[in-house]
C-alpha cells in the first residue's frame, strides 16, 4: 500500500476519532453545562478547557505509545477548537496541556506550536461579528461558487469564515515545514504530493468543524425543548385563565347579594374571597398538597352555600389521611365542583348535595365529585363534558399536559340521578411536584 494511500486512510480515521470524541463528551450533562453557558467565566471556562483537552492529549499518547496508529493525534485542529469554542485563555491552557505527553516525549517544538494555535484559536473567536457566527461555521462554501467567490473577492478580510480558513491552512502549512525542518521535533504526517498536502489541510478543517456541528446540534435540541417547556406552560396558564374569570365572576355576585340582606355574612365571604384571591395569585404553582387545594375549596364552597342556601347545598367530604399531602395540580377541584353546583344543583328546585371523595389505591391518587342533580341524558365522556361548559375541558386538557395517558378523567351520569366525576393520576409526592414544576419551568 502506497505512503499517499495509508496518509488518507489515517485522515479518514481522524475524522472518525474526532466525531467519536465529539459525540461522547456532549452526552455528559456536566459537559453540556460548560459547553453552552455563555459568558464562559472561570469554573465553566476550566471545565471546558479538561473536557475537550484531556481526551485530545490522550490521543497523542496513544500515537506515542502505539507508533503505527496516528490517527488519535489530533493536536492540532483540537488546540484551535479550544481557543475557538472557549476563548483565548482556554486555547493556550488547553494547547499546553495536549503538547504535555509530546514534550515527554521530546517533542519540544509542540508547545510552542500548539500554544500559538489555542492562542489564535482564541483571536479568531474575539474577531467573529458574533457568537452565532461561530456555531454556524461550516467547511463547505457556498454551492453557488460564483457567488462566493464574488462575494468573498469583494472583501477577502472581512468574511470571518475566510479568515478561519486561512488560519487554519496556515497552521498546517506551518507545522508541515517545522516537522520536515526538524522531525524529531514536531510532529506531524508527511504528504509527498501537493494534493496530499492540500488533503491535510481540508482534514484539518473538517476536525475544527464536525465537533461544532455535532455540539450545535444538541444546543438546537435544547432550545427547541426550551420552548416546548415554555408553549407548555403558556398553555397550562391560558387554561387556568379561562378558568378565573367565571369564577371570579360568581363569586363577586353571591357576595353582591350578601350585602343587601346580611352584612355581617358578606363580611365574612369577603375574607374568604380574599383568601382565594390570594390562591389565584399563586396560579403559577403547578402543583401543591391535596391539604391546601381542600381548604381552598372550603373558602369556595362557603360562599357558594350561603348564596344557595344551607337547605339546598350540603357538602360532604370523605377524605383518606394518606391522601392528604399527596400533590395534585393546583386549582384542579374549583372547575369540576362548580360544574356540579351550577349544572346540576342550581336547575333543581330543591337542591342537593355535593360530595368530595380522595383515596390512594396503589400508585394512583383516586379524586371523585359527586352531585344527586339533574344529571344529563347522554353519559358518554364527550357529551357530558360538552354538557358541563368549559370546566371538565380544561382539567382533561390540563391532565393531558402533566401526565399524558397517566392520567384519566371519566364522567357518569344519569339523567334525575346525578353526577360522578372521577379523577385518576399519578401518586406525586413533594420531590415529584418540585421536579415537575422546575421541568416546566425549564430550571
Amino acid at each position: 500500500m502506497t505512503s499517499e494511500r495509508l496518509l488518507l486512510i489515517t485522515l479518514l480515521l481522524n475524522l472518525g476519532v474526532m466525531a467519536a470524541i465529539a459525540a461522547v463528551l456532549v452526552r455528559s450533562l456536566a459537559f453540556q453545562r460548560c459547553l453552552y453557558a455563555e459568558p464562559r467565566r472561570g469554573r465553566a471556562r476550566l471545565a471546558f478547557t479538561l473536557f475537550v483537552a484531556l481526551p485530545l492529549a490522550g490521543g497523542v499518547w496513544i500515537r506515542l505509545a502505539v507508533t503505527s496508529f496516528h490517527a488519535g493525534d489530533l493536536s492540532l485542529a483540537g488546540a484551535l477548537l479550544l481557543g475557538l469554542m472557549g476563548g483565548y485563555a482556554a486555547g493556550l491552557g488547553g494547547g499546553t496541556l495536549v503538547a504535555l505527553p509530546a514534550l515527554i516525549a521530546h517533542e519540544w517544538l509542540a508547545l510552542p506550536v500548539l500554544a500559538a494555535a489555542g492562542a489564535a484559536g482564541g483571536l479568531l473567536r474575539q474577531a467573529a461579528p458574533n457568537l452565532e457566527e461561530i456555531w454556524d461555521f461550516s467547511p463547505f462554501i457556498d454551492l453557488e461558487l460564483w457567488r462566493w467567490l464574488r462575494n468573498r473577492l469583494d472583501r477577502p478580510f472581512r468574511d470571518w469564515q475566510a479568515l478561519v480558513f486561512a488560519v487554519v491552512i496556515a497552521f498546517t502549512a506551518l507545522q508541515l515545514e517545522l516537522a520536515r525542518l526538524a522531525p524529531a521535533q514536531l510532529y506531524a504526517l508527511h504528504p509527498h504530493t501537493w494534493w496530499a498536502a492540500a488533503a491535510v489541510a481540508a482534514t484539518n478543517i473538517l476536525l475544527l468543524a464536525i465537533p461544532i456541528k455535532i455540539w450545535n446540534n444538541i444546543r438546537n435540541e435544547r432550545k427547541l425543548e426550551a420552548q416546548r417547556r415554555l408553549l407548555v406552560q403558556a398553555r397550562l396558564d391560558a387554561l387556568t385563565r379561562q378558568i378565573n374569570p367565571h369564577f371570579l365572576f360568581n363569586t363577586l355576585n353571591s357576595v353582591a347579594s350578601l350585602a343587601r340582606f346580611d352584612p355581617d355574612t358578606a363580611r365574612l365571604m369577603i375574607v374568604k374571597l380574599s383568601n382565594i384571591l390570594r390562591r389565584m395569585l399563586r396560579q403559577h404553582d403547578s402543583f401543591l398538597p391535596l391539604r391546601e387545594e381542600l381548604a381552598f375549596m372550603d373558602d369556595y364552597l362557603d360562599i357558594e352555600v350561603v348564596r344557595f342556601g344551607r337547605e339546598k347545598l350540603r357538602v360532604e367530604k370523605t377524605i383518606a389521611d394518606e391522601a392528604l399531602d399527596l400533590y395534585v395540580p393546583s386549582m384542579l377541584l374549583q372547575p369540576v365542583v362548580e360544574n356540579s353546583i351550577r349544572h346540576g344543583l342550581a336547575p333543581k328546585v330543591e337542591g342537593g348535595r355535593v360530595a368530595l371523595r380522595a383515596r390512594v389505591e396503589g400508585g394512583a391518587m383516586v379524586l371523585e365529585v359527586e352531585d344527586d342533580g339533574v344529571g344529563m341524558e347522554a353519559s358518554g365522556e364527550t357529551e357530558a363534558a360538552a354538557g358541563h361548559g368549559i370546566g371538565l375541558t380544561n382539567v382533561r386538557e390540563r391532565l393531558a399536559v402533566l401526565f399524558g395517558e397517566a392520567a384519566a378523567l371519566e364522567i357518569a351520569s344519569s339523567a334525575g340521578e346525578g353526577t360522578r366525576v372521577r379523577i385518576r393520576l399519578p401518586r406525586v409526592e413533594a420531590a415529584q411536584a418540585a421536579a415537575t414544576a422546575a421541568s416546566l419551568a425549564g430550571e
